[in-house]
């Protein structure tokens, strides 16, 4: 999946847990077009991760409620790390984490936690 598509889709899992999911919604907290929105619905739709009824708000299938908890668990975990472990400002560890969540390889991102946990251990 594209970088673009997972911050749709966690974008939709935020807005989820504020209630209805809106189109208008995810562009404005995106500082995206509606048809740049609808374009991104269409093909996660497509890929079985929403449900979208046009009027009608944006639901997350069982399989895009797994995907972007996935998703939301790697930049949550990469904003603490960066935070806590590195030391990095708030505002900076979120901007950054929002950017490494979609290129680190599985590998490191288990080399970050093992490093993370070991840290709190001692």
């Amino acid at each position: 999946m594209t970088q673009s598509l997972e911050d749709y889709l966690e974008m939709v899992s935020f807005l989820a847990d504020e209630g209805e999911v809106r189109v208008t919604d995810i562009a404005a907290r995106l500082s995206v077009s509606k048809p740049s929105v609808l374009t991104a619905l269409k093909v996660l739709e497509e890929r079985g991760f929403l449900e979208h009824e046009r009027y009608r708000g944006v639901t997350l299938t069982e399989k895009g409620v797994t995907q972007a908890a996935e998703i939301r668990e790697r930049h949550t975990f990469l904003t603490q790390f960066l935070r806590d472990v590195l030391g990095v400002s708030p505002a900076v560890a979120e901007e950054d984490a929002c950017k490494m969540e979609h290129i680190l390889s599985e590998e490191t991102l288990k080399k970050m936690k093992a490093m993370a946990s070991s840290r709190k251990k001692n």
